[in-house]
C-alpha cells in the first residue's frame, strides 16, 4: 500500500531534480539563517552558489553532535522561537543535550514520512496501533503517533513498561500493530507465554521495531512469538525522529523518504564518499525543514545504500539494516568488534535465550571478554558435562564470527536485565577513558 504513491515511485531523474532543488534552497536559507552555517561555509569557501549539482553537496562541510552540542540550545534554529511548536532533546549524558525544534510544517513533514511507513507495513484507517517507544523528551513515540493520526488509524500511547498491561490492552482493545524495541517485544512475548496466552492469538498482523542493534535471528523470533511481520524502521532525533527509512512488505531494505532526506555514504576514517552498495557511515541532509535545517550529519550509523528500484514499485533509495556505529564499537586485542555480531554467534547455537551481556575488562595489560548468556530451562537442568559443552559451542561460534575468543559463561533463565528501553548489552569496565 502507498501513502504518496507519485512521490514514492517518482522517477529517479525527477526526484533527483527535485532533491537539488530543495537542497540549493535548504543550503541558501541556513547560510542567511544561521551563523554557525555561515561561519563553517565561509571558512570552507564554499557559497549557496556553489550547489549547482547533487555531488556538489560533498563540497560542504559535515556537521556533528558535537556541533549540534555546541549550538545549545537554539543556536542551530532558522526560525524565532514563536514559529516552533515542539522541542525535543536527547539526554545529555555525555555533554549537553541536542536540541530539536520543529515548525508547525516540520512536525507535519514528520507525519508525512511516518504515514508513509505505516502504509507499508499495511496499516491503514482500520486499525489499532499500540505505541511501546517512550513520549518524553526523547522523539521515539512521536514519529508513530503523528504518521498514525496521519492515515488515520487509532493510537494507543501507552509508552514502555507495565508489561502485563500491555498485554491486557493488546486483548481487550483489539490492537492490530505494536511498536516496540527488539528487546522489549520478545520480553512482552514472554510474559505473554508466562501467563498462558499465545501472543499469535492477540491479532496482531504487524510489528515495527528499532531503536537497537538486532540481527535477522532475533526479527525471525519477534515474528514467531507474535505470527506476524516485523518491519524495521529508523530514525534519529538529529535530523526529525523515528520514521526517516521504514521497510516496506518485502523486508529488503528500508526505505529512505529521499524527497525529504537526503542520503550518502562515507568511509568513517577519511570522511570520502564511497557511494552505493558498499558499507560505510551514513549521512543525511534535512531537504524540507523549516526550523532546524541539519546538513550533511554525520549519524555514525553503519549501513549501505541501494539505488535499484524495489519490488514494491519504489524508487527511493534503501539502507540495509544498521550493522553497527563507528563510534561504539569494542575494540579488543586490536579486533572491532560490534555487540550483534556475537548475538549474531550465539544465536547460531541455539539452545540459549536471547538474552545475554558482554563485559569487557583488562585485568592486566590486555582486554578480556566475557558473554554471560542465559541458557534455556531445559539446558539449565542439565549436567555440568552438557552444560560445557554448550559454552565451548557458543565460545567457538563467537571466535568464528569475530575472530577472537571469549570467555562464555551460562547463567540461569531470568537472571539477565530485561530492558524496556533500548537494550544495553555491553559493560566496559576497561576504564579507558
Amino acid at each position: 500500500m502507498f501513502w504518496n504513491e507519485e512521490i514514492e515511485t517518482m522517477p529517479r531523474q525527477d526526484l533527483e531534480e527535485l532533491q537539488l532543488k530543495k537542497l540549493q534552497a535548504t543550503v541558501k536559507r541556513a547560510f542567511n539563517k544561521i551563523p554557525y552555517y555561515n561561519k563553517r561555509y565561509t571558512q570552507a569557501e564554499v557559497y549557496p552558489e556553489d550547489i549547482e549539482t547533487l555531488k556538489d553537496i560533498e563540497k560542504l562541510p559535515f556537521i556533528t553532535k558535537d556541533d549540534l552540542r555546541e549550538s545549545y540550545p537554539f543556536g542551530l534554529f532558522a526560525v524565532d522561537i514563536e514559529e516552533i511548536k515542539e522541542l525535543h532533546s536527547s539526554s545529555g549524558t555525555t555533554g549537553k543535550p541536542v536540541v530539536s525544534g520543529y515548525t508547525e510544517k516540520d512536525l507535519d513533514t514528520w507525519a508525512e514520512t511516518t504515514a508513509r511507513g505505516l502504509k507499508m507495513m499495511g496499516l491503514g484507517k482500520a486499525d489499532i496501533l499500540q505505541n511501546t517507544h517512550g513520549y518524553g523528551m526523547f522523539t521515539g513515540g512521536f514519529g508513530v503517533h503523528y504518521g498514525c493520526h496521519k492515515i488515520g488509524a487509532t493510537i494507543i500511547p501507552i509508552s514502555t513498561g507495565q508489561t502485563r498491561r500491555q498485554i491486557e490492552i493488546m486483548s481487550d482493545f483489539g490492537t492490530t500493530g505494536l511498536i516496540f524495541t527488539p528487546s522489549y517485544g520478545i520480553h512482552i512475548g514472554e510474559v505473554a507465554l508466562e501467563d498462558g496466552i499465545n501472543p499469535k492469538d492477540l491479532g496482531i498482523k504487524a510489528i515495527g521495531f528499532g531503536a537497537e542493534m538486532w540481527t535477522e535471528e532475533i526479527r525471525q523470533r519477534v515474528e514467531e512469538l507474535f505470527g506476524a511481520k516485523a518491519y524495521n524502521i529508523y530514525g534519529l532525533t538529529e535530523l526529525m525522529g523515528p520514521g526517516i527509512g521504514v521497510e516496506c512488505g518485502e523486508q529488503n531494505g528500508l526505505h529512505i523518504a529521499e524527497d525529504i532526506y537526503y542520503p550518502e555514504i562515507i568511509d568513517p576514517n577519511t570522511g570520502k564518499v564511497i557511494g552505493s552498495e558498499k558499507s560505510g557511515e551514513l549521512v543525511l541532509t534535512n531537504l524540507e525543514r523549516e526550523g532546524m535545517p541539519v546538513i550533511r550529519f554525520r549519524t555514525k550509523d553503519l549501513t549501505t545504500l541501494t539505488y535499484e528500484k524495489c519490488s514494491c514499485g519504489r524508487t527511493h533509495a534503501r539502507m540495509s539494516r544498521i550493522t553497527g556505529r563507528s563510534d561504539d564499537m569494542i575494540k579488543v586485542k586490536g579486533v572491532a568488534i560490534f555487540p550483534s555480531q556475537i548475538e549474531k554467534a550465539l544465536l547460531k547455537v541455539g539452545d540459549v535465550e536471547p538474552h545475554y551481556m558482554i563485559i569487557v575488562t583488562r585485568p592486566g595489560t590486555l582486554d578480556e571478554i566475557e558473554v554471560k548468556v542465559e541458557a534455556s530451562q531445559d539446558i539449565f537442568f542439565d549436567g555440568v558435562k552438557e552444560m560445557i559443552a554448550i559454552q565451548e559451542k557458543i565460545g567457538k561460534s563467537i571466535e568464528n564470527e569475530t575472530g577472537i575468543r571469549v570467555k562464555v559463561t551460562l547463567v540461569e533463565p531470568k537472571t539477565l536485565p530485561r530492558f524496556e528501553g533500548k537494550a544495553k548489552r555491553v559493560i566496559d569496565e576497561r576504564n579507558l577513558h
